[in-house]
């Protein structure tokens, strides 16, 4: 049985993102006492450290995020200095869409937008260095506020973000999709034959 939840344990801490997740939450969404998810963080945390992995838990203000090892960071940066040449997929053009839009946004308010989870599209733009963490929302929870970087400026070839083309009068969530949608594709492909 403790295994069973040692895995869902591991892949709530995955899904949790950024964002991290409580004992608490973790123990309501399981339906198990927090002192048994205390014991299942334990044991990942001990696997972790004593198995030759690339993962770890870390706690900061009693949230728990599955995070990267830092003895592994200079990997991680030769990884982000290597160009990419593939494609953005259509669910992270758009999350880019809504972000360069409506920034600063949370990925709880992207994906109200979007209307399915986000986490996936908003990672990929993070590790592209598109996005960035921007701050934290003044609200229940404290999210993570995300907006465009340099880097997303450089890429698409733009000065400011004011250069974005404007958005109608009558604001239509999907024209406004479909047009940034067109935007962003444009400069992509502009980007990658150059």
């Amino acid at each position: 049985m403790t295994i069973k939840y040692k895995g869902i344990v591991e892949g709530l801490l995955f899904a949790s993102g950024d964002e991290g997740i409580t004992m608490n939450q973790i123990a309501k969404v399981i339906d198990v006492s927090p002192e048994t998810v205390k014991h299942l963080i334990e044991e990942l945390t001990f696997d972790y450290e004593h198995i030759n992995r690339g993962m770890t838990i870390i706690q900061s203000n009693e949230i728990y995020h599955l995070t990267t090892k830092p003895e592994h960071n200079e990997y991680y940066k030769k990884l982000l200095q290597h160009p990419r040449t593939t494609r953005m997929s259509q669910a992270t053009l758009e999350t880019l869409a809504i972000i360069a839009y409506e920034q600063p946004i949370t990925r709880v308010e992207i994906e109200e937008i979007r209307g399915v989870n986000s986490d996936y599209a908003v990672q990929t733009l993070l590790a592209r260095s598109l996005i960035e963490n921007v701050g934290r929302k003044e609200s229940i929870g404290r999210p993570i506020l995300f907006g465009t970087s340099k880097e997303f400026l450089t890429y698409f070839g733009l000065s400011s973000i004011d250069e974005l083309p404007p958005l109608p009068n009558e604001i239509d969530k999907e024209s406004v999709e479909k047009e940034a949608d067109l935007f962003f594709r444009q400069l992509t492909d502009e980007t990658d034959e150059a």
